[in-house]
């Protein structure tokens, strides 16, 4: 009893630390999706036909955002270990790769969206939707995408800043930024979306508009805070000075980086294929499943967090040589976040029927929602697993072994999955998002493996 309490549950040190690494993000990320929770809300009184189209763009900018989230990651990878370690110059070089990757990334993607979004969105009206309802959904999406591809550089660079923060323990200013966006949102939204107080009445134009101002506002909070805290953030000094990084230093850095942005955009590619396939059973599957998406994702930040939280502290520990520290703290992660998600898990499951209902939206979508909600109640404690040992592995620098268990994964087993009851089938959308989503069970099974091998156990700064 004693060991298992020493391996798994930890003590009041332990939660002391993790609780403050993890309860900023988890506070500033809830707060964050229920804030998007009502913007979907405010979208959907407009009608089912715009919250499509708004649905259907984020899916595809949603591939961006975990792109982004994938080339940083490969970086902060080392901005953790360098921390550790107390190497102020390497966290700065680290950030500089951040930096570059960003930029990179957010221009191909605006040529990628201005060249093709229009056709994208597309593929994901099913066929048979009347010509009509078919058009106005493509004419909705194409004026929130051209808007919302503004966003997409203060959303790089705001990754950049609050990934290095968090990276460095300095987790409550990326919350209280995150914090001043929301309100910012939720406030021109309101303005925007509805006409109030005299503003124009713009629908899913001002919910773009709302977006753009609360990202720039975003990333001057951190930005400033950033620059002008010198003493407290030492590796921020001369961060554009001499914009140099040794090569061999890059080189590795890469070298790590580019499996994890390989594996993030297979993964939320994988995710956006998932979400076309479901579209298959019609044009309701879309609006249903987007209220499941953005309701779930409220409750899905405790799995999110604890995962994040659980690669922050191994690489830490890992970049100060305490190896034994780190597998301890893995497990010990592991066993809080699968916990802490099956509390959140009945919460979700208790609520299912009651959130759907404030959409102003079909009696049969909002029903349907509801069933959803429950299936994606129930594989959170799975997920809760499965992320603990994502960011774990990443934290050693295992992006190769990441990218097997995550998106090699999802392409190889859930993607045919998918499609084989997609096409081959005749199953509605419950029991096809039921037994694609359970199939988080292997995933889960595969994570727990990699941890005891313990070959992640890895300190790759000097």
């Amino acid at each position: 009893m004693n060991r298992f309490r020493s391996n798994f549950i930890g003590d009041r040190a332990f939660y002391s630390r993790m609780a403050a690494v993890v309860l900023p993000m988890i506070i500033q990320n809830t707060l964050t999706n229920i804030v998007s929770l009502l913007d979907n809300v405010m979208v959907g009184r407009i009608g089912t036909l715009p919250m499509s189209a708004v649905a259907i763009i984020n899916q595809l900018f949603f591939v961006y955002y975990i792109c982004i989230f994938g080339g940083t990651s490969g970086a902060g990878i080392y901005t953790a270990q360098f921390y550790g370690n107390g190497d102020n110059d390497g966290i700065r070089y680290s950030m500089r790769v951040k930096l570059i990757i960003s930029v990179t990334a957010t221009l191909a993607a605006l040529a990628i969206f201005l060249a093709g979004g229009t056709y994208l969105a597309g593929l994901y009206i099913a066929e048979g939707t009347q010509a009509a309802a078919r058009l106005e959904t493509l004419g909705y999406a194409r004026s929130y995408m051209l808007i919302m591809l503004i966003g997409l550089i203060p959303f790089s660079l705001t990754q950049c800043y609050s990934g290095t923060l968090r990276e460095t323990g300095h987790t409550t200013i990326p919350m209280i930024a995150s914090m001043a966006a929301m309100g910012i949102n939720f406030i021109f939204n309101l303005l925007l979306i509805f006409g109030l107080l005299g503003f124009p009445r713009l629908g899913i134009v001002g919910a773009a508009i709302a977006t753009i101002i609360s990202r720039f506002a975003e990333l001057g909070i951190v930005a400033v805070f950033s620059h002008s805290n010198a003493e407290g953030l030492p590796f921020m000094q001369g961060i554009f000075t001499h914009f140099h990084i040794p090569a061999a230093l890059l080189r590795d850095i890469l070298k790590k980086a580019a499996p994890l942005f390989i594996n993030e955009l297979l993964w939320s590619f994988g995710e956006t294929v998932l979400l076309q396939l479901y579209s298959t059973r019609g044009i309701d599957v879309v609006a249903a499943m987007n209220i499941n998406n953005t309701v779930a994702q409220v409750f899905n930040e405790i799995f999110l967090s604890l995962g994040a939280a659980a690669g922050i502290l191994a690489g830490q520990e890992l970049g100060a040589g305490k190896l034994d520290k780190a597998k301890q703290t893995a497990w010990r992660m592991t066993f809080a976040s699968t916990l802490a998600c099956a509390a959140v898990g009945l919460m979700l499951a208790l609520v299912s029927s009651v959130i759907p209902s404030i959409y102003n939206t079909e009696p049969e979508i909002r029903r349907l929602a509801s069933i959803l909600l429950l299936v994606s109640a129930l594989v959170m404690p799975l997920r809760g697993m499965t992320n603990v040992a994502y960011f774990t592995l990443r934290s050693g620098g295992q992006t190769l072994v990441t990218m097997a268990f995550d998106s090699c994964f999802s392409c190889v087993v859930v993607i045919p999955t998918a499609i084989f009851i997609a096409y081959f089938t005749g199953l509605n959308i419950v029991w096809f998002y039921f037994f694609c989503t359970m199939l988080e069970l292997i995933k889960a099974v595969i994570g727990v493996i990699f941890l005891k091998r313990g070959t992640w156990l890895n300190r790759i700064v000097a």
